[in-house]
């Protein structure tokens, strides 16, 4: 009987252990991380996005699909930290290049598999012409390469002698793919940047293995049942990505040009004031979130604006502050574009910068332009959609209207002196009041005789009287 019972529960629960065993391999859940691009501050963020959504879906596996010549130090330090703390398995799969930037996490992760033909090194640091940049960013790579291949320990190997104790990545030759001086005895000389190849990467225990795509890559880690969630980046990111773009760049500058000129043409703050501020915000955030845009140079920006308001509406003439503010906001928008760190130029591309330049200039020509144009054909007195906006209403004598006040006609002849430097525009005191005047016999000095010497569409134009 006992054995009849025995029976039927094998019978009845052997099958329930298959499926569960078979539901067990079918949870191992894979996240995978694109990472085939220039490595930039956009790339560290998506990567924090992505580690965060693995943790949160219970991740098995973390797989970074890896194809990069490199991209920024610092943004790879990051990555690499992040891997290095990670509680989830980290995998590379090395579709063809993992150099500079890429070789340091690649390293930093817990198996690499090369597909044939790949590479891995060559992770000296170099500005974006491809010289070597001084020795003092070369020693953080260094030490930073070193000290990641040691967080991997050492493999225990045990002979009929001794034990020995190696290194699963040898610290030395990590340090070879950024220093040509270091030498290693039948693996690099002097003068070279160490890079290797998949069978040589294995031999020395920079690659577990060699694969030819993703499903290969988790076969040979032992998973056979698997499902694959691959990071997309979120609509922000997206846009961020669409701002950023050079044509996107420049048409912004042509809104915050457009938007101020138009502002100057209508009566109070209005909407042309909106859509500048509106232009400035997605030019400047994207740019700083990506880390181009650093908050000083942000502020050239405002200050240079300030200048060129208050050359504008309190400082008569264009002169200093006017010249500077131009200046001012012309070097913030060049230099929100451009990965300098402050004025030290070493590490910016040539050619970006050139593109920065010409971005900046077609953007401020283009809105001028464009605000001319539009501006005869939005604020028309006589067909402009917005003429009743414009200050540019005429009074003909015809219907009634004086071309000049009465008392600004008693004023030619009178003498004053002149309140601020006139150059050619400026401010005068005329029997105790304040008027603003025009000279034409060249710049006249604060506190300088003037005498009026005509009185034109409500302005008064003055000289130095004759002795």
């Amino acid at each position: 009987m006992n054995k009849f019972w025995n029976l039927l529960f094998v019978l009845i629960f052997f099958p329930l252990f298959l499926f569960a065993e078979g539901e067990e391999k079918a949870e191992k859940l894979v996240y995978k991380l694109n990472i085939k691009q220039e490595i930039t501050k956009a790339t560290w963020r998506q990567t924090k996005q992505a580690f965060e959504a693995a943790d949160s879906l219970g991740a098995d596996v973390f797989l970074i699909h890896m194809n990069t010549y490199g991209g920024t130090v610092l943004d790879a330090d990051s990555i690499r930290t992040k891997i290095l703390q990670s509680s989830i398995p980290v995998y590379v799969f090395i579709d063809n290049n993992a150099a500079s930037a890429g070789a340091l996490i690649s390293v930093a992760c817990d198996s690499i598999y090369m597909r044939s033909g790949g590479s891995i090194g060559a992770a000296t640091v170099v500005n974006q012409t491809g010289q070597a940049m001084p020795d003092k960013y070369q020693s953080y790579m260094r030490s930073t390469m070193r000290s990641t291949a040691e967080s991997h320990g050492k493999d225990t190997i045990v002979s009929e002698n001794d034990t020995i104790y190696k290194w699963r990545r040898d610290p030395k030759i990590a340090e070879a793919m950024v220093d040509p001086s270091v030498f290693i005895e039948g693996i690099i000389d002097t003068g070279k940047v160490l890079t290797f190849t998949p069978r040589e990467a294995i031999e020395y225990g920079f690659c577990e293995g060699v694969a030819e795509n993703v499903p290969e890559v988790l076969q040979k880690v032992g998973i056979d049942e698997y499902k694959i969630v691959e990071y997309e980046p979120s609509w922000i990111e997206k846009i961020i990505g669409f701002l950023v773009h050079p044509m996107i760049s420049g048409l912004l500058i042509m809104a915050i040009i457009g938007g101020i000129y138009f502002e100057l043409q209508s009566p109070g703050i209005g909407f042309p004031l909106g859509v500048a501020i509106l232009a400035a915000v997605l030019y400047f955030a994207p740019l700083y979130l990506e880390g181009l845009a650093e908050h000083w140079e942000i502020l050239l920006f405002l200050v240079g604006l300030i200048l060129i308001a208050l050359e504008v509406f309190v400082i008569p003439g264009f002169g200093v502050a006017g010249v500077s503010g131009v200046l001012l906001v012309f070097i913030g928008l060049v230099l929100s574009l451009i990965e300098n760190v402050v004025f030290d130029f070493e590490p910016v591309n040539t050619q970006r910068l050139g593109v920065a330049i010409m971005t900046v200039v077609a953007g401020v020509f283009g809105g001028f332009i464009l605000s001319l144009y539009l501006g005869n054909k939005l604020f028309s007195a006589h067909s402009g959609p917005f003429k009743n906006l414009a200050l540019n209403t005429v009074q003909d004598v015809e219907d009634g209207y004086l071309n000049v006040d009465s008392s600004f006609i008693a004023l030619k002849g009178k003498k004053g002196i002149a309140q601020t430097v006139l150059r050619p525009g400026g401010k005068v005191l005329i029997e105790g009041e304040v008027y603003d005047a025009v000279t034409e016999g060249g710049f006249i000095d604060k506190g300088d005789e003037i005498v009026v010497i005509k009185v034109e569409a409500a302005q008064l134009y003055v000289d130095r009287p004759e002795n």
